[in-house]
């Protein structure tokens, strides 16, 4: 084992030095911070010296969550911004990601490279990073989730979680935890976001019932779909004991319009691996000029269900004793579509079919006509060699889904006047799971085609003259294809404990002093398995070529009207094309390919730790400051299977993989009241987090169109970073705040991608082939940026806030880190007066690599996203709100740089009304 040692721990000890004098300390208040309440007292005057009797103005509402929130934030001794559940149920946030998204420094997204923006965020990053590096825990205990979209399921998530699964009504309240103290979990290398439950002691009332009712309208499918959300918490007269249960069912049917652009990373003109030589020796200005594979009309539905509940016991047998169970399931389970009318250049380019006309820019081919091509009925291999102009994909996810679960049990004893013990034991776990993936393929035949790229501006023109795209009938101009079929599952799962301990000392400047020690054992496992054919020579899908079986049933359906308004499509977008029933793919299959050929050994691995903290810290207090100071030490053990290709044998071998190492984190935070309404902050240590489990498979995931694939690294280190945070912040008034505040990451052990040249199977043609694969390596990053907030109550009920981050990451290559906007902001403004509100916000990022899409880098274009919120109270019973979210239906933007778009989408706008009631 290496034990690494960073330049933190000197910086800690001089700072502390340079501020601890030799006088008696002035000991302050540490109040335990209170679960939020709906309502708040605030005195009129907060002078310490005051002596005058104290008026009282009760604050409720947005403003009681603002000022609940700042006096989370102002109290805390770390750099750390609060939400509360107040702030939450007057705005469209429908889980987790949306309600902290207004938070300076953080930034959301709805899905990672590759997969495509969808209209529910399901991701958190801070201060510009990758969302595998922001730990996110639940009442300060870890949560396993999964991921219902498949990609992710193979692998490219990592060690993020799913704030799909997390909704909105779970709240009490979420920390976002910007500087790390030693009692925080590690795995938060850029911070944490922890979300707190209600507790069930916690409530005013000794019966609380409490219901939304809502229907949802997505204006792109024009659907509306129930949602449902219910708590019931009892407590007894004397606050010894308590039961809390919430349920939620929440029903959404979503419509995403949008082109798809597959650029082959590896693939120009004139590449030795396919015959475009013959394109090249026609045309010598073309030779490695890279063009787009596949330009797609991308038509996407879903219909989806998150379900689950919340359990909450406390009970206090004796005094200073008190026990909790908490347990918490949810599951979104859900059903997609996909269906993908695409212009192939690729199978005319790599068949050595030359354009009659082109342009090139950037040594990209932005446009190009090409002729019309004779499909020869009689190959005996149609898809691999023949120069088919178009292609029609269908992809039916039936029953896909995810779940996150945990059961946590705490116990807090007081066993003296200084000294307390706290505990946690608990499991939890994840899962996500396609239990069958169904693909159709047909090709488009006999037709010339063109097309015409128009950079991020807009999506590109793509026709086939002479033929008309919504006609599957026709067979002088379809062709059936054959099919494809998988299942994936991903496991997820934790057992965990841990034991606090807090000593009062109230001796000169230490206050308290709190150590602890954790275990926990985790394991994340991904199994797929293929379908296909069988080798019964009886069989049709075996004995025939794929374009001599029938196709599937088509019932005349074509696709929606309006379909590709929303992303800017002009005239010579494809719009207009035929849509199969997903059904009738999934019975179409089952009957020709649905023989399992086992497990699909690229994307199976299994990823074990054994994970052992121990930490001890010290608070500390002075006069008009305080802080604390701490170490935390951790061993992990790591232990990986997975199959990898052997091309002496030609076929998949176990390997394994072991590592071990240890981690010194120390860390410090330092805050001083400047003045009564003045505090500054400053925050050093250093952090860590474990590799994506997905980079440390030695498994690989191959793509036999392109010959590209990406593996893992077993070999890989732990991002380790050196932090350092100082904020100014004035809270001028109440509800109010302005604030300035620094950050520097120096991140020595980054993991960014690289590509190199691998043999494995195509297994399309069943040969050996030479594939570009993509792996994660490790190199040194810096982050660096600065925080402005702005927040104001003007009076009358009207306030807002305003708030801007500035991060600017890079590895030492220059590259920009992922998840990294250099610019984002929030614009919020409401007004509440007697029992009616409204807010209505904005938040804007700016571009950002979102990652890999195959082997190419994706980056997502700039995009705001407006939000507001209605709610009026009948009555101390009933209430009546109105949502709405996506209100400026911005287009999401993918691109590999400004000649090479790769997507573009519109979910259309979403819109809820409903009744909340109280009793």
């Amino acid at each position: 084992m290496k034990v690494q040692r960073t330049s933190i721990a000197i910086a800690v000890t001089m700072a502390l030095t340079t501020i601890i004098m030799p006088a008696q300390a002035q000991q302050a208040d540490s109040k335990p911070v209170d679960v939020v309440q709906s309502s708040l007292t605030v005195p009129a005057s907060t002078a310490p010296d005051s002596t005058a009797p104290v008026s009282q103005v009760i604050v409720t509402g947005i403003r009681a969550s603002r000022e609940q929130s700042l006096k989370m934030k102002r109290d805390a001794d770390s750099v750390m911004d609060v939400v509360t559940a107040e702030d939450i149920g007057k705005l469209p946030d429908k889980n987790v990601a949306d309600a902290v998204q207004r938070v300076p420094g953080v930034n959301i997204s709805s899905g990672s490279g590759g997969e495509g923006g969808f209209s529910e965020n399901d991701r958190v990053s801070i201060r510009g990073t990758n969302p595998s590096l922001t730990q996110t825990t639940i009442n300060g205990h870890t949560v396993s989730t999964g991921d219902w979209y498949i990609g992710d399921q193979q692998g490219t998530v990592g060690r993020s979680v799913s704030f799909t699964l997390l909704p909105s009504e779970i709240v009490g309240s979420v920390e976002v935890q910007k500087s790390s103290q030693a009692d925080y979990i590690e795995g938060g290398t850029v911070g944490n976001v922890n979300v707190v439950t209600r507790a069930t002691l916690d409530f005013k009332k000794q019966l609380t019932v409490e219901a939304t009712v809502q229907g949802m309208y997505a204006d792109l499918p024009a659907k509306t779909s129930p949602q449902l959300n219910a708590l019931v918490n009892w407590k007894n007269d004397e606050n010894t004991f308590g039961v809390l249960f919430q349920l939620f069912s929440e029903k959404r049917n979503e419509r995403r319009d949008g082109q798809e652009l597959f650029l082959l990373g590896s693939n120009y003109i004139g590449n030795p691996s396919d015959n475009s030589a013959a394109v090249v020796a026609a045309h010598s200005d073309l030779n490695g000029v890279k063009y787009p594979s596949q330009i797609g009309s991308a038509a996407f539905t879903q219909q989806s269900t998150r379900t689950g509940g919340l359990l909450d016991f406390q009970f206090k047998p004796l005094t200073g004793v008190t026990l909790d169970i908490n347990g918490f399931y949810s599951r979104f389970n859900t059903d997609t579509f996909d269906t993908n009318f695409m212009a192939s250049p690729y199978n005319l380019l790599s068949q050595g079919v030359s354009p009659n006309s082109y342009t090139v820019k950037n040594n990209t081919l932005v446009a190009a006509s090409f002729p019309n091509t004779v499909f020869n009925p009689n190959d005996p291999n149609p898809g691999a060699d023949m120069p088919f102009p178009g292609v029609r994909d269908s992809i039916y996810r039936p029953n896909a889904g995810s779940t996150a679960g945990y059961l946590d049990f705490d116990s807090k004893i007081r066993l003296s006047d200084t000294l307390t013990i706290t505990s946690k034991v608990g499991y939890t776990r994840g899962t996500g799971e396609t239990p069958h993936d169904y693909g159709y393929e047909a090709y488009l035949i006999n037709s010339p085609m063109s097309y015409q790229l128009n950079g991020t501006n807009g999506p590109a023109n793509v026709s086939f003259p002479g033929v008309n795209t919504a006609n599957f009938n026709n067979p002088a101009n379809v062709t059936n294809g054959g099919s494809w079929s998988q299942s994936a599952k991903v496991t997820d799962q934790e057992t965990y404990g841990q034991v606090d301990a807090i000593l009062t000392l109230d001796n000169g400047y230490f206050e308290s002093a709190k150590f602890g020690v954790r275990y926990a054992e985790h394991k994340r496992t991904a199994y797929d398995v293929n379908y296909g054919c069988s080798t019964n020579p009886n069989d049709p899908c075996f004995t025939n070529p794929g374009q001599t079986l029938p196709a599937p049933a088509w019932n005349g359906t074509v696709s929606p009207g309006n379909f590709g308004a929303g992303i800017g499509a002009g005239p010579g977008f494809l719009s207009n094309f035929w849509v199969l029933n997903p059904a009738n793919i999934a019975s179409w299959q089952q009957q020709y390919d649905s023989v399992s050929l086992g497990p699909s050994y690229q994307n199976n691995f299994e990823i074990k730790e054994k994970d052992t903290a121990a930490y001890a810290m010290t608070n500390l207090v002075g006069d008009h400051w305080r802080g604390n100071i701490g170490l935390r030490l951790v061993n992990t053990n790591q232990f990986g299977t997975a199959y990898d290709y052997n091309s002496a044998t030609s076929s998949f071998a176990p390997v394994t993989s072991t590592h071990n190492y240890v981690d010194v984190l120390p860390s410090a935070n330092l805050k001083f009241d400047l003045s009564k309404d003045l505090v500054a902050r400053f925050a050093a240590s250093t952090t860590m987090s474990r590799a994506d489990y997905s980079s440390l498979s030695p498994a690989v995931v191959l793509n036999n169109l392109n010959l590209t694939g990406s593996g893992g690294n077993s070999d890989l280190k732990a991002v380790k970073s050196n932090n350092v945070d100082a904020t100014l912040e004035w809270y001028f008034a109440p509800q109010s705040i302005l604030s300035a505040g620094l950050f520097y990451m120096d991140m020595p052990s980054y993991i960014t991608f690289g590509n190199n040249v691998r043999p494995f199977l195509n297994t399309t043609t069943d040969q050996i082939a030479n594939f570009l694969v993509t792996s994660p390596y490790n190199i040194a990053a810096k982050n660096d940026g600065l925080e402005l907030a702005w927040q104001q109550s003007f009076g009358s009920g009207f306030g807002g806030l305003v708030n801007y981050t500035y991060a600017d990451g890079h590895d030492a290559s220059g590259n920009a880190l992922v998840g990294s906007s250099k610019n984002t902001g929030n614009v919020e403004v409401y007004y509440e007066n007697a029992g009616f509100s409204t807010r209505l916000a904005y938040n804007y990022r700016s571009s950002f690599l979102v990652g890999l899409a195959n082997v190419t880098p994706q980056y997502a274009a700039g995009i705001g996203t407006l939000a507001a919120s209605i709610n009026y109270k009948i009555n101390d019973n009933f209430s009546i709100t109105f949502d709405g979210l996506n209100l400026n239906n911005p287009v999401i933007k993918y691109y590999s740089n400004a000649e090479q778009p790769e997507a573009f989408y519109s979910n259309g706008r979403q819109f809820f009304l409903g009744v909340r009631m109280s009793l």
